[in-house]
């Protein structure tokens, strides 16, 4: 017994593996093997009351609930939570300049495009951008975009509620069906060659 346990501690102390690290380093690495993950969702502001509104390369938080300019495409193509959103009525991307202004860019290609998205305590989700850490997508009562170095993550401003567009609810309305686990039998073993 004793052995066994040597052992286990000699293979974990020896590696010093951190996954946390791991899972970290991955995020930032594009995945070019999964297929992309596209939804379709609102971003309700928490400060200014609205949605988020791509209208070409104007960003606003003045969109009514489905505004066609307010609902947007988020594209997931990595292993963690990086992300583009897009405009669906405009096409345009949503990007933060290196001044950290708020704009929209008909490419995606820019690393300006990429955000984080971070799950807080209070369930709302913040956009942090991918190239400028620490910056983040924010909105003033108003519906005008702040810019990024004038953010932090606690801050209402910068807090968002996923919310889908009218018309593409999930349908709540069938019973969450729970599959039933019976209990493991013995295996038979096939008798005769193979």
């Amino acid at each position: 017994m004793w052995s066994l346990l040597s052992t286990l501690t000699q293979v974990l102390g020896v590696d010093g593996v951190n996954f946390s690290v791991h899972v970290e380093n991955q995020t930032q690495v594009r995945d070019t093997m999964s297929r992309r993950h596209h939804r379709v969702y609102q971003l309700y502001s928490r400060t200014s009351g609205k949605h988020v509104q791509v209208l070409g390369r104007r960003i606003s938080a003045r969109g009514e609930d489905g505004d066609k300019y307010a609902q947007l495409v988020v594209e997931a193509d990595t292993f963690g939570s990086q992300v583009r959103i897009r405009g669906k009525e405009t096409n345009f991307y949503l990007c933060m300049n290196r001044r950290g202004k708020l704009v929209g860019k008909a490419s995606n290609r820019s690393a300006d495009c990429v955000f984080v998205e971070k799950v807080l305590e209070n369930h709302y989700t913040a956009l942090m951008s991918a190239r400028y850490t620490g910056w983040y997508v924010g909105f003033t009562k108003r519906g005008r975009p702040r810019r990024g170095p004038h953010t932090l993550p606690n801050q209402q401003d910068v807090h968002f509620m996923k919310r889908f567009p009218p018309g593409e609810q999930p349908d709540l309305t069938t019973p969450f069906r729970f599959t039933t686990v019976s209990k493991r039998g013995k295996r038979v073993r096939a008798t005769g060659p193979r």
